[in-house]
């Protein structure tokens, strides 16, 4: 058995597999593969070559390519992306001078977690929503933790949905003036958290009315009848009433009139007779002022009650073949002719009055001015003679 062993062939297979052997155990080393990495944008991103020092020079490939972003790499393999971006992101592979995978590592580019932006929601006494934004985008997954507590109580957790961005929490002690919110983001390049005064009574806001209807009155031309359900997210307990507010206006006009009530159904008792109205509800909370109003209702549409009158028929319908009336009376009737010919000898008619009108006025005008003539020119004659015997008068010897 030694000596087969020793054999010259026997060498020379065992050999031979050795050095084929070989760059396949290079490539499954545990040390090769480490995964995803993490890096911050806009900054130095250092990727190594695997965990042992090479000091054989290597080759950096991005995604199969050997277009590298901007980079330098130092004298032991690793790889510096200077102030990397969203561009830097992807597979990096290092290869020795013979093309051997010496390592590959995915990278992802975000940045940490910085102060959210929190707003909340109270829709009724027993629950209160609050959501957040992130001002400065981190582009990393994120986890997300929650808690509240009204001053001088002890923290008790806000129930997180970190898909939707927002937690919930129930039962919360209205009667404590300010609360204090606080959320933990935290993602693998760092944590932060924001805290967040709260007023619940003051950020208090049911929902719309719901099932809102709005009939008119038979009988009265000024009336609307508007009744609607409350929200179906407020408890039904006569500890939390709510108020409601009615707005209503004629189609067309800029000006609300307003009532207000507890109950439903409520009476618009002023509506304009005849023109179709705009009406809109909401609610408040009854005993907190300090709430807010809902959001008004969509807008209904709603004409008061008004009289229809059947109209009358036409001479048509009134007479036909086989229904015509018995009158007992003479026909009275003054309507007027279309007859054209008619219509023409009216207005020849019209024409002949017209010009005997205008000849009189003529012959009589004419008329006055003879008679103003010729007395002018009698008192003319007159003068001219009492003239010729005064001469003559005065002519005679005295």
């Amino acid at each position: 058995m030694p000596g087969l062993l020793s054999s010259p062939v026997c060498l020379t297979v065992i050999w031979f597999l050795s050095w084929s052997l070989r760059p396949s155990r290079a490539q499954i080393q545990p040390d090769e593969v480490s995964g995803v990495q993490y890096g911050h944008l806009e900054s130095n991103v250092t990727l190594a070559c695997g965990k042992s020092q090479i000091r054989l020079p290597v080759v950096w490939h991005l995604n199969n390519s050997s277009a590298l972003p901007w980079h330098k790499v130092t004298s032991d393999g690793t790889l510096v992306l200077l102030h990397a971006d969203h561009s830097a992101q992807g597979n990096y592979s290092c290869y020795d001078n013979k093309g051997l995978l010496l390592h590959s590592v995915k990278l992802r580019l975000g940045r940490p977690p910085g102060l959210l932006s929190i707003s909340c929601q109270v829709p009724n006494h027993t629950h209160a929503r609050c959501s957040w934004v992130e001002p400065l985008k981190t582009y990393l997954p994120a986890k997300y933790n929650a808690s509240i507590r009204g001053n001088g109580q002890e923290w008790r957790p806000c129930i997180v949905d970190a898909t939707h961005k927002h937690c919930d929490t129930y039962h919360p002690s209205f009667w404590q003036t300010i609360h204090t919110l606080r959320v933990t983001e935290t993602n693998v390049l760092g944590s932060e958290t924001t805290y967040v005064r709260l007023k619940l009574h003051e950020l208090l806001k049911p929902n719309p009315p719901e099932a809102v209807m709005v009939k008119e009155l038979e009988g009265y031309p000024k009336r609307l009848i508007v009744s609607w359900s409350f929200p179906s997210s407020w408890p039904l307990h006569d500890a939390f009433p709510l108020l409601f507010h009615i707005r209503y206006r004629p189609q067309g006009s800029i000006y609300w009139s307003e009532i207000y009530s507890e109950e439903s159904p409520a009476t618009i008792f002023d509506a304009l007779a005849g023109h179709l109205h705009h009406v809109q509800v909401r609610a408040q909370d009854g005993v907190n002022s300090d709430g807010q109003w809902s959001e008004w209702t969509p807008v209904f549409l709603v004409k008061p009650w008004e009289v229809y009158t059947t109209p009358e028929p036409n001479e048509e319908e009134r007479f036909t073949d086989n229904n015509i009336p018995f009158n007992t009376k003479p026909e009275t009737s003054t309507a007027k002719s279309h007859n054209p010919e008619l219509e023409d000898e009216g207005n020849l008619g019209l024409v002949i009055l017209l010009v005997l009108f205008s000849v009189v006025i003529l012959t009589t005008v004419l008329s006055l001015i003879f008679v103003v003539w010729v007395r002018q020119r009698r008192r003319h004659h007159v003068t001219k003679q009492e003239l010729t015997s005064m001469v003559k008068m005065k002519s005679m010897p005295i």
